[in-house]
């Protein structure tokens, strides 16, 4: 790390604390970004394969403008009339099943999986949510209740139950129809029933992103989405990560998968990096929500805010990213799989649309998982000039998430670095 890094991660542990996360051994300093590449301060250029936070890519200039031409027209907190955030919501709403016709604006995805909860538990009276346990919602008191990674001061709430996050790797037989989940799903609702809690609903995310984006079959949720309506709960679909056509097949996550939630959030992808997310939901609980708590946001669906996020579905539209993303997110896995025939650390190659990457092992006989391996792999091939990452049950599974408008020749760089990477951490077949 050079003293003018080393000098500015000491000033940002000083002023933001010292655990201020920071992706990286040598973190990145970053001072621009153009479609899906990024630079550093010294004029570095960085193929980025991680950030769904530019969705449509870096400083687009649709949104940039569209950005600048509210600005600088209005903007003002959501306790006036103005016509943008119901142009947006139409436009957005026309993308789901009928059934979702209503929307809450938000600044998060945090702050959206906090209404998401609040809104089951007004509609159903009762307060036990179900996550998995390999998940991650946000960062508000009440979401973060659902995270494994960072266990609440004091124990997890009585009301949350985590159920085991499906593993296709090393349970290929517990994913063949999805039962197994659902029992699981039922065993936490008995649970919550016996404590005279009762259930709200069950929040996912449709991909499951960061338990590691297993294969699913077709209709894998189908036993648990019974199980919890059964007993009266709410389905919430958390589409921060899989929405907005990541995926190639569907424009979100959950039509993929096959179901179709009572209630679903999004967050940043909606607004390219700038801060604007959402809470989609039935006219009904919306109402029935409304009427428990008198939510207020002041920036929520802003006139600045649904100018962007309209503009994102234009960019969308226009330049064809979900046709796009199964195009090259198909070419890349092609690149992808015959890499785990010449690297032995790779147990399994997995994704869909541009939502891909491998899991690592130490062991394919025992399945053993690498996440330093993982780590080491991420590290290095920033230092090769690709940003990337990691997660999953074990921290052992390389996610690729690149903005939409990632190419077939940014796919070639990507797999032809990473296989370079690999054989330098990872060990080659003989």
């Amino acid at each position: 790390m050079s003293q003018s890094q080393e000098a500015l991660v000491s000033r940002r542990s000083r002023l933001l604390g010292e655990k201020s996360q920071l992706f990286y051994d040598e973190p990145v300093h970053l001072v621009r970004g153009e479609g899906v590449w990024l630079y550093d301060a010294d004029g570095r250029k960085y193929l980025d394969a991680y950030n769904n936070v530019a969705h449509v890519g870096h400083c687009h200039p649709h949104v940039v403008e569209a950005l600048c031409r509210q600005a600088s027209l209005l903007n003002t907190h959501t306790r006036y009339l103005h016509t943008a955030i119901l142009d947006y919501v139409e436009r957005l709403t026309a993308t789901f099943d009928a059934s979702l016709s209503s929307a809450i604006l938000t600044c998060t995805g945090s702050e959206a999986n906090d209404i998401a909860l609040r809104m089951a538990q007004a509609a159903t009276g009762r307060m036990g949510v179900i996550a998995t346990d390999a998940t991650y919602h946000g960062n508000t008191t009440a979401v973060s209740q659902l995270s494994t990674r960072m266990p609440p001061v004091g124990g997890r709430a009585r009301h949350v139950r985590l159920v085991p996050a499906p593993d296709s790797y090393r349970q290929p037989d517990a994913m063949a129809n999805g039962k197994a989940f659902g029992d699981a799903v039922r065993e936490a609702i008995a649970s919550l029933a016996k404590d005279g809690i009762g259930l709200s609903g069950m929040i996912l995310c449709p991909l499951l992103a960061n338990e590691g984006f297993p294969t699913l079959p077709s209709g894998f949720f189908d036993d648990a989405m019974r199980a919890v309506r059964d007993a009266g709960g709410l389905v919430i679909a958390d589409e921060v990560q899989p929405g907005f056509g990541r995926t190639g097949s569907h424009f979100w996550g959950h039509q993929r998968a096959g179901f179709v939630p009572d209630i679903l959030t999004m967050g940043k992808p909606m607004g390219n990096g700038h801060p604007v997310a959402a809470v989609v939901t039935s006219r009904g609980i919306l109402a029935t929500f409304r009427n428990a708590f008198r939510y207020f946001n002041t920036f929520g669906g802003n006139p600045v805010s649904c100018a962007v996020a309209n503009a994102v579905l234009d960019v969308i539209e226009q330049e064809d990213l979900v046709a796009n993303a199964r195009d090259v997110g198909a070419y890349a896995l092609g690149l992808l799989r015959p890499l785990a025939e010449r690297h032995e650390c790779i147990g399994e190659v997995r994704g869909a649309g541009l939502f891909f990457g491998a899991e690592l092992v130490h062991d394919r006989e025992t399945r053993e998982p690498a996440p330093d391996i993982a780590e080491q792999v991420a590290n290095r091939m920033r230092h090769c000039g690709v940003l990337m990452g990691k997660t999953g049950i074990h921290g052992n599974v390389l996610k690729i998430r690149p903005p939409m408008p990632f190419s077939r020749d940014n796919a070639d760089v990507l797999i032809g670095v990473l296989d370079e990477v690999l054989g330098e951490v990872g060990g080659v077949k003989a």
